[in-house]
């Protein structure tokens, strides 16, 4: 059984290799919390220079809202593979998916409601 910690790393790995595979790039930071039966990963940095360049060159909320439409597919469509993913690392089926991502700072936040909290064993401090 993983503890608290070794469940938000692997999220944290999973979900980098996602952006990686699917947006083309992988963030700069990410980190993820896990707090009951809910999940909140949050991504740093995980724009493209093409979307990058999208959201400068297009006035602001056409710009923003083309971004967040396509994003929003993408995740829509990859839905399936990210429910497996946090199941497999969680041993708990998610119960929904909530994303966001800002144009302005190029942060992400995807949340997982799951089932019910997932087991795990309490980490040994030092």
């Amino acid at each position: 059984m993983k503890t608290q910690g070794e469940i938000e790393a692997a999220v944290c790995k999973g979900m980098s290799h996602f952006e990686q595979e699917y947006m083309g790039r992988g963030p700069k930071d990410i980190r993820a919390h896990l707090i009951g039966d809910l999940l909140v990963v949050r991504l740093k940095c995980v724009l493209t220079a093409a979307e990058q360049h999208l959201v400068t060159t297009l006035p602001a909320e056409k710009g923003r809202d083309l971004l967040k439409q396509v994003r929003t597919q993408l995740i829509e469509t990859a839905r399936p593979a990210l429910e497996t993913l946090i199941h497999d690392i969680t041993g708990v089926k998610p119960r929904s998916l909530h994303h966001d991502i800002s144009t302005h700072t190029g942060e992400e936040v995807v949340i997982f409601t799951l089932q019910e909290e997932p087991a795990y064993r309490e980490s040994k401090r030092k």
